[in-house]
């Protein structure tokens, strides 16, 4: 029986993060959105120094992270912080995409090493470098390269929307895990995940993105140029076997994609509670339970814009507890993944188009989240990419008998 219900402890903990996105991140949305490349160093020093409290330590049985809601707790708290902002919740020092591929592909010893840092020091970061200029959708199209020197491995490549890339390359015990290939000729199971330290010579950051939304999250291109690391950095086995190379990079990625949609929800979220405070001021109440002939076109279509959200939710829930419970869960985060980028997309629109001229204005964030919106339906996989695998997934195609 799938059960979505928190606990009192996890319940606590996500009345914390409301809290938050209430009080602290939403009355500095709009100033980092208009100041794109400042770091909200109070913010994230803030977020670090109560991660304990909030059950975001990361490591060896680190708080609510250990039990059997793991994931669901990660994506509920996910949307109370994406609806304070977006942005802003990318910012907060986490191991992130880096820290899901050392989960996903890394050994005991070296989840234990790279990971049980996010629970001291300073804050840090971790970031997943896999989208090249060549090489988008197509991740297994990778042309960065890896290859054994001695007691080294030496990377060379270019790396491009990296997100969180800056901070996790250049600020103290941060890292980035870069997707290389170690035989060209061995295809997708050739490509490895490395783990590259930050201020590792030959990584360089060369370009922070200006962007439509997220501003506030920095986004990066990374240049790698005979860039040497320690042996045991690639994650997992090196020896090129069928079963691995870019399998664990989409195990990553069935682990990462449900919270992406959950940040999507937020967005969402925040666009509805907004419209729906704003009709309520000019008593203009949605009411409920009549048929759709008694009902005005707003709110028609503000029913049709929660029904979509609470759908995305859904699938988003059964996702993460598909994966806390060791199941596989590659079809339900796609699926996820796609409903939630397309919906947060069409309603904060919709949101935007509701309020007319007032919508537009940057008096209100409304406009704001309809530009943060777009992003979920783009990175870690866009809707189209998802739509694809869901359509192998279903049918029992490979990606040579669908693409």
């Amino acid at each position: 029986m799938i059960d979505f219900e928190p606990d009192h402890d996890l319940q606590r903990r996500i009345d914390a993060y409301r809290i938050v996105a209430r009080q602290i991140m939403r009355p500095i949305s709009r100033e980092y959105d208009e100041n794109e490349h400042a770091r909200p160093t109070k913010f994230y020093e803030l977020m670090w120094a109560g991660r304990a409290q909030a059950g975001l330590e990361v490591g060896p049985d680190k708080g609510a992270r250990s039990n059997r809601m793991r994931t669901l707790f990660t994506i509920l708290a996910a949307e109370e912080l994406s609806w304070g902002d977006v942005g802003l919740f990318l910012q907060i020092p986490n191991p992130g995409l880096g820290g899901a591929a050392v989960m996903a592909a890394g050994t005991p010893q070296q989840k234990e090493r790279f990971l049980k840092r996010f629970s001291e020091g300073n804050p840090k970061w971790a970031a997943m470098a896999i989208t090249e200029p060549g090489c988008g959708s197509d991740s297994a199209a990778i042309t960065t390269t890896a290859r054994r020197e001695g007691d080294h491995w030496v990377i060379n490549g270019t790396k491009i929307f990296c997100t969180g890339g800056k901070m996790a390359a250049e600020l103290s015990e941060g890292f980035v895990v870069v997707w290389a290939t170690v035989d060209k000729n061995a295809g997708r199971a050739g490509i490895k995940p490395f783990v590259v330290e930050h201020h590792t010579p030959g990584m360089s950051v060369v370009r922070v993105e200006n962007k439509l939304g997220i501003r506030v999250s920095d986004t990066a291109a990374l240049v790698f140029e005979d860039c040497k690391i320690p042996l045991d950095n690639v994650l997992g086995s090196p020896e090129v076997k069928p079963e691995g190379g870019f399998k664990d990079a989409m195990a990553t990625f069935d682990a990462t994609r449900p919270i992406v949609a959950a940040m999507a929800i937020g967005v969402g979220r925040a666009a509805l509670d907004f419209v729906r405070d704003f009709l309520s001021e000019r008593n203009m109440e949605i009411r409920y339970g009549l048929s759709p002939q008694r009902l005005t076109a707003i709110e028609r279509d503000f029913m049709e814009m929660e029904v979509q959200l609470k759908a995305a939710r859904l699938l988003a829930w059964r996702a993460a507890w598909l994966l806390d419970n060791g199941q596989r869960n590659s079809l339900e985060a796609s699926m996820a993944k796609a409903k939630a980028g397309l919906a947060v997309t069409q309603i904060t629109q919709k949101a935007v188009e509701l309020l007319g001229p007032l919508g537009y204005s940057r008096a209100y964030l409304l406009e704001k989240w309809m530009r943060d919106a777009k992003i979920n339906d783009i990175f870690e996989g866009t809707q189209q990419i998802n739509l694809l695998i869901i359509a192998r997934r279903i049918l029992g195609y490979s990606s040579k008998d669908l693409n």
